[in-house]
């Protein structure tokens, strides 16, 4: 338990930050989940479509912290090869 003031205050400041972060990364996990649907469900352009909204939330979370820049980049990357080989297919 928090025994000074300044440690008393972090522990507020770090569940405010928890409770941001977990929206952000659920927030983020959706729309990588609708992707992934359309993916499955073989419609190319609802699956463009998806791939539009959830890189740029990718690349929202790492700037924010939530993730790592090269597993952003990772996670884009083979989305995108998942969009194109559909439409090579």
């Amino acid at each position: 338990m928090a025994n000074t003031r300044s440690a008393k205050k972090m522990v507020r400041k770090i569940e405010r930050r928890t409770a941001i972060n977990k929206n952000r990364r659920s927030r983020m996990r959706t729309f990588i989940r609708k992707l992934e649907e359309a993916i499955e469900s073989g419609d190319q352009s609802a699956a463009q479509a998806a791939f539009k909204v959830a890189e740029p939330e990718i690349m929202r979370a790492v700037t924010k912290g939530i993730l790592h820049k090269n597993t952003g980049s990772r996670k884009v990357s083979r989305l995108s090869a998942q969009v194109r080989k559909m439409s090579a297919a």
